[in-house]
């Protein structure tokens, strides 16, 4: 039966996803119906459809008591939206229904697994957040929570552990048709680590071990766990609060990480083997990843950084958006990531420069928009004389525009928004340590309406950004301090 608060919540979304224009939003990234959206949940594939649900507050373009927005799509780059799944309605989810994961039952439901909130009352007009994980059952459409949630809580945890900071659960079906789910834990120490639970059926859970801790390594709090399988590898990947820069590593202080290593699955440990940044730009947090029908590992992430939510005007009728579904691998060790293959049909209109000589600001015929997929290979254009800068600029007028360089004498890559538009001096740029192959860099650089996301060298390192820019700003440029030789394929983006 569906709940008072969530038949408002459903109203209100679909009177005002209405008003707001198909071109007031991105094309091929999924924005909330109405206000606002962060993350990504219950990624899944169900009933032949992928179905995203996400973090969402349908009232207002900020922050606000969570509830599962919910969209389905066939490609990953068309989503049609369904109403609301979740409202914070019940004594153990009052003040939020947050992050989680979605799963199928052998009788053909569809099992949502998240974290309920609600406030403990501990004198003195104090109140501290519990933490519990919850579940709702249902049909792709409406979901119906379970009789005997939460169905773990702090008698769950290890002993130590916070019941404040306990949730995200990610939930998996082995091979044998048992179920496991890791969730996000901060341990005494105040450090984050990872719990593995198991279950039978989905419903009744048991605690089994600490899959991975962080001892203060990686930030603290362990947000948004993920876990699985990968080219004969294991990947954790997680998004840690509070995270302290290494070198050009971890930058954005409530980041991403990404573990990799083997998993003794008796014992329920995971041994780290390498680590990495997700994503090296500015808005990137929370992703999620789904097993698709033909095998491939695809992940998305919420194109947001929490310290830059004010680049947006609050009058705004919605906030926040999703990632570029990418396709994932891992290679020698590192993770890549490639933009799902489904885009390359989205292509049209290709331009192509074979060997342009770029010294000073250069533009060129039939290169411009706000919805394309750009490939560059940038090579010294005097071997004997190296360039001292690259930059490409795009979402540009007279007065905007946004930008990638690259200085090969120091190898740096960095996306620049701070005349982007935006009225706060929020975060605006962002480094990356890149590597040249055989003198050369390669770049497939997407944008969307709203957001530039920039693949190097083949997925090795990705940088995201959110942009406002008005959309009448859609020039492109290219500058070189010295001479760069550039080979530049261009493609407009439509869904039509």
């Amino acid at each position: 039966m569906t709940s008072q608060t969530l038949r408002e919540a459903r109203k209100y979304e679909e009177v005002l996803g209405k008003i707001i224009k198909k071109e007031e939003r991105p094309q091929f990234h999924l924005t909330p119906r109405s206000g606002w959206m962060n993350d990504p949940n219950g990624f899944s594939y169900y009933r032949e459809k992928y179905h995203m649900f996400y973090q969402y507050y349908p009232y207002e373009s900020k922050w606000g008591p969570m509830h599962w927005g919910h969209a389905v799509s066939s490609d990953l780059l068309h989503w049609e939206y369904l109403p609301a799944a979740l409202a914070p309605d019940e004594i153990y989810d009052m003040d939020g229904c947050y992050s989680g994961s979605a799963i199928d039952l052998p009788d053909g439901r569809q099992l949502l697994i998240y974290t309920g909130v609600s406030r403990e009352h501990q004198g003195h007009g104090i109140h501290r957040e519990v933490q519990t994980q919850c579940i709702a059952v249902g049909d792709g459409i409406d979901y119906e929570k379970y009789e005997k949630n939460p169905v773990l809580d702090v008698k769950d945890l290890p002993e130590g552990s916070s019941k404040a900071d306990f949730r995200d659960p990610k939930i998996w079906k082995k091979e044998d048709g048992t179920y496991c789910c890791i969730v996000g834990n901060r341990p005494a120490d105040g450090s984050g680590q990872i719990l593995l639970y198991t279950s039978a059926d989905g419903f009744r859970w048991e605690y089994k071990s600490i899959l991975a801790s962080n001892y203060n390594r990686f930030g603290k709090m362990w947000e948004c766990p993920d876990f699985f399988e990968l080219d004969g590898k294991w990947v954790l990947i997680t998004s840690p609060q509070d995270m302290l820069p290494e070198g050009f590593e971890y930058h954005n202080g409530n980041g991403t990480l990404c573990l990799i290593g083997e998993f003794d699955e008796e014992a329920g440990t995971f041994r780290e083997m390498h680590n990495q940044s997700i994503d090296y730009g500015i808005d990137f947090y929370a992703p999620q990843t789904v097993l698709t029908p033909d095998g491939r590992r695809v992940m998305i992430g919420w194109m947001q950084n929490w310290d830059s939510c004010g680049i947006r005007l609050p009058e705004e009728r919605w906030f926040g958006q999703m990632s570029l579904p990418r396709e994932l691998s891992v290679k020698d060790g590192r993770l890549y990531q490639a933009p799902i293959r489904e885009l390359n049909a989205m292509r049209h209109d290709k331009v192509e420069y074979a060997g342009v000589t770029v010294s000073g600001t250069v533009w060129l015929e039939g290169i411009k928009g706000r919805r394309i997929d750009m490939e560059l290979t940038i090579r010294p254009g005097d071997p004997e004389n190296l360039y001292q800068k690259f930059a490409v600029r795009f979402a540009q007028n007279e007065r905007y525009y946004t930008s990638i360089s690259f200085r090969p004498r120091e190898s740096i890559l960095k996306v620049d928004r701070k005349f982007s538009g935006s009225r706060r001096a929020s975060i605006h740029q962002r480094r990356s340590l890149v590597k040249m192959l055989n003198g050369e860099l390669k770049l497939r650089i997407i944008l969307d309406r709203f957001s530039v996301e920039v693949f190097v060298n083949g997925g090795e390192q990705v940088l995201s950004a959110a942009m406002y820019t008005e959309q009448e700003a859609e020039g492109v440029s290219f500058f070189a301090d010295g001479a760069v030789n550039v080979d530049i394929v261009k493609y407009d983006l439509s869904q039509d």
